[in-house]
């Protein structure tokens, strides 16, 4: 069974696997891997939850369109950088639904065709900022997900109590009948592991 600092080595070999679409093991942790940062992008530049979720299969059929024939080199672009564009496009897209009328205007009025693949400029303006917010975001629940599965039970509980929940030091000893030491020496260690499994993330992903 691989570890979690080997399927982060073995991102960049991911993007050849997929070029097999019928590789189902390794589209399934693509999109274990991308599908809430899509998500949550999508929801952001102001779409609502179904439309988002429109935006996270279309991006997907759109990747795996363009699969194939991709070749990553990170001298030319990032795939997140290549993934930000394709996201960017489908949102386009369920904009485009909402009000096609207005697209058809803006082109028949003198506008080019670039005009049709416009984002509301309120949401253009923030889109950037946006995904690197939700990629840190994604980083950060992904090493949090990876710290969990392989932590002591009970550290990790604690740790979620104290941080993730907000629960105070007196209310987890009441609970748990455990000791102050142990709530705050747990949340050292998760927090700890958390952060080193982040600098592997972040030194790792593509």
């Amino acid at each position: 069974m691989a570890t979690s600092s080997d399927t982060i080595r073995t991102r960049p070999s991911l993007l050849k696997r997929l070029r097999d679409l019928g590789d189902h093991t390794s589209w399934s942790e693509f999109f274990e891997i991308y599908w809430r940062l899509i998500f949550n992008v999508a929801l952001k530049a102001g779409l609502t939850e179904s439309e988002a979720e429109d935006v996270v299969q279309e991006a997907m059929l759109s990747v795996a369109k363009l699969m194939p024939d991709f070749k990553y080199n990170p001298a030319i672009g990032s795939f997140r950088g290549f993934l930000l564009q394709v996201t960017r496009r489908r949102i386009v897209d369920q904009f485009r639904k909402r009000k096609p009328e207005i697209c058809a205007s803006d082109f028949i009025n003198g506008g080019d065709a670039s005009s049709i693949e416009a984002l509301p400029l309120p949401v253009e303006s923030k889109l950037q900022a946006i995904w690197e917010a939700e990629w840190k975001n994604n980083l950060i629940e992904q090493a949090t997900e990876r710290v969990k599965r392989r932590a002591e039970p009970l550290n990790y509980q604690l740790f979620h109590l104290f941080v993730i929940e907000r629960w105070t030091v007196k209310d987890i000893m009441k609970t748990m009948g455990l000791s102050e030491h142990l709530v705050y020496k747990s949340k050292e260690r998760i927090s700890k592991l958390i952060q080193k499994e982040l600098q592997r993330l972040q030194e790792k992903v593509i």
